[in-house]
């Protein structure tokens, strides 16, 4: 793989439902409108979405993860010894209103009962000529949200048994799409982010976990899920610290978890945020090896205000005093809609932030 972002201007996945797709999933949970029905909803509102992507100028190209609840909700659906539980955590806003959720827990053996995105990834693939690229929740997704408690009732002595048995779903997943014709993939990591928080390591610590063994066995679930793809398969890694209606859980620069994760996970491209003072600074990038790219996360997914081309370029300058900018790229810092309900921006601006993307990405690297 090249040691460079397979694309200068890419986003990482999900996009704002349509008020028409919203409405579709409500009357689908509620049993207004049947299968056929929903799924001819979601299949039209992902042409407009791939037409959208494709004229702002992105190569690049999601289904807007219109087929989710949320971005991990189809794991959970087709692999048998998951359920869906409350989470440990909670997300905040600027004010600090604190808001709960739910997360993935396990409840028994780990089996892959049928394909997770593979649905997903044809229609994309034949929905555009440009590369689909394929996104899926992280290993770590299936553990870390509620930590002992979510593998009480299964039959893993440890983290360790659950994440391997993880992991071998994860590889069972890719074979699959990749001899669909994948190409790029990309696992959306909060875990790792949250846990470069130190109120999070403590959290970790007080329900009876190490941080640090914690970091260690995410990434090498990272390395085991990804490492039977194919030499042509591009894999990234989304960093997150939480994206639901505008809030996040976590803050925290990437040193604490930036060499193990760089150099361990075995990954091609890295999804950085760096969108606010919450993701510290651009130190970290020192670590990522040289035959790794990442895109900077400079556009925020969470507000509706248009960032400062001038200053995206000044941060661009300043990142590249840690890593050649020859191995950079640019990106939203987060999806749009991690949920259906999405964050607090309309199309329009979710539509310029996207180009403004592009634009800066052309003027940096072409």
């Amino acid at each position: 793989m090249p040691a460079r972002p397979l694309f200068r201007a890419d986003h990482v996945g999900s996009l704002l439902r349509p008020a028409r797709l919203r409405e579709a999933f409500r009357q689908h949970r509620e049993g207004l409108v049947g299968e056929a029905e929903f799924a001819r909803i979601q299949d039209e509102a992902i042409r407009s979405a791939v037409a959208m992507q494709e004229a702002v100028g992105l190569h690049a190209v999601t289904d807007g993860e219109f087929r989710r609840s949320s971005y991990w909700a189809h794991f959970v659906d087709a692999v048998d010894g998951l359920e869906v539980a409350p989470a440990l955590f909670e997300f905040s806003d600027a004010s600090g209103r604190r808001m709960a959720f739910t997360a993935p827990s396990g409840t028994g053996e780990i089996r892959r009962t049928r394909p997770i995105s593979g649905a997903e990834f044809r229609f994309l693939r034949d929905a555009t000529p440009r590369t689909p690229k394929i996104t899926m929740p992280s290993p770590s997704t299936m553990h870390f949200w509620r930590g002992p408690a979510g593998i009480a009732g299964t039959p893993y002595a440890s983290a360790a048994e659950f994440l391997t048995e993880v992991a071998a779903v994860y590889r069972e997943e890719i074979a699959e799409l990749t001899a669909l014709g994948a190409t790029y993939l990309q696992l959306d990591e909060v875990a790792l982010a949250m846990l470069c928080d130190p109120d999070v390591q403590e959290a970790v610590t007080a329900r009876g976990e190490d941080p640090g063994e914690l970091v260690g066995l995410y990434v090498e679930a990272i390395h085991q899920a990804l490492r039977d793809r194919p030499a042509d398969t591009t894999a990234a890694i989304h960093l997150c610290r939480g994206n639901y209606k505008g809030r996040w859980m976590a803050a925290g620069g990437y040193e604490a978890v930036a060499q193990r994760l760089f150099g361990g996970s075995g990954v091609d491209v890295f999804f950085l945020e760096f969108d606010s003072p919450r993701a510290g600074d651009f130190a970290p990038l020192r670590h990522v090896p040289s035959d790794v790219g990442v895109l900077l996360g400079l556009v925020s997914s969470k507000t509706p205000q248009l960032e400062s081309r001038g200053e995206i370029l000044d941060r661009i300058d300043a990142a590249s005093r840690h890593m050649p900018v020859e191995r950079l790229g640019l990106s939203p810092q987060c999806g749009f809609a991690s949920t259906a309900a999405g964050n607090p921006l309309t199309e329009e601006d979710q539509k310029r932030k996207l180009a403004l993307v592009v634009e800066v990405a052309d003027e940096v690297w072409l």
